[in-house]
């Protein structure tokens, strides 16, 4: 079969941190676009120095470098769908903004990571107004985590410990424009409820068993970038998560000890031997 006549593989475009570790941001996030069978191309917003066990130190990518990737990628590549994740401070929120809106690729998912496994901080305090303002209306999803949801709408954290308080939070963070997905990993309990939300109320959910296990890092990279791979293939958004939190949960269940901490999935389960 030549090259010209098989069909073309879908383009993901990775915006995000680097992890030395290798369990999180754009490591996590390769692996699981590979495990897709997509091509993923990336902008890198910022450099860590991380392990299993916490972040020693990060440094933000200029602005303009971090622009200059997006566009270089953009202008050449394209991108089916884009995946942001660690965008670092408001400065970096800002340049990607401004390339998205020039090259208005589809099928943006926003994973808010605001705080690290470890409770080490991975966006700037300022920043949140900004990536608020600037791309959370851009996104078809958004895909925060408890503590980010109740951090974005201003919330008290008690409001989001029932799960009709955390559909409200939802709710409120979509009327911005996007659908908002509400993680239900750091709820209680041992089924986990993954929860769709529009403006109006949940158009999805999904039960799962929590599974035990400390292999946790880069769980929230891994699922967003799913999401994405599926929607660039042009599943809509309700198959897309659906599918992406089966793959999540497989790559949990199948994934061996790495490091002394909160170790890393693993993103090739589907194709072990």
């Amino acid at each position: 079969m030549s090259p010209d006549s098989r069909q073309r593989l879908a383009r993901v475009l990775i915006v995000a941190g680097s992890d030395s570790g290798g369990g999180a941001g754009v490591q996590a996030d390769l692996r699981t676009v590979a495990a897709h069978r997509a091509f993923g191309t990336t902008a890198i917003t910022a450099i860590t120095a991380q392990n299993t066990c916490g972040v020693r130190a990060i440094e933000a990518l200029a602005p303009a470098l971090v622009r200059a990737q997006i566009d270089a990628v953009l202008e050449d590549i394209g991108a089916d769908a884009v995946k942001i994740g660690m965008l670092a401070n408001a400065e970096v929120v800002e340049a990607v903004a401004r390339a998205l809106a020039v090259h208005a690729p589809p099928n943006i998912v926003l994973d808010p990571v605001m705080v690290a496994k470890g409770g080490d901080r991975l966006l700037a305090h300022d920043a949140s107004a900004a990536l608020l303002e600037r791309l959370v209306p851009m996104a078809r999803v958004v895909t925060p985590n408890l503590p980010e949801l109740v951090a974005l709408t201003g919330a008290e954290p008690a409001a989001g410990a029932r799960q009709a308080g955390r559909i409200e939070l939802a709710r409120k963070l979509a009327a911005d424009g996007p659908m908002v997905l509400a993680k239900g990993g750091h709820a209680a309990g041992e089924t986990l409820v993954d929860l769709l939300v529009d403006a109006r109320g949940v158009v999805g959910r999904w039960s799962h068993r929590r599974l035990a296990t400390r292999a946790t890092h880069g769980t929230g990279c891994t699922l967003s970038t799913a999401i994405a791979c599926r929607l660039a293939t042009g599943a809509t958004l309700a198959v897309a998560v659906g599918g992406a939190i089966t793959y999540l949960q497989g790559a949990i269940a199948a994934a061996v000890p790495v490091g002394t901490g909160c170790g890393p999935v693993d993103h090739l389960w589907q194709w072990s031997e």
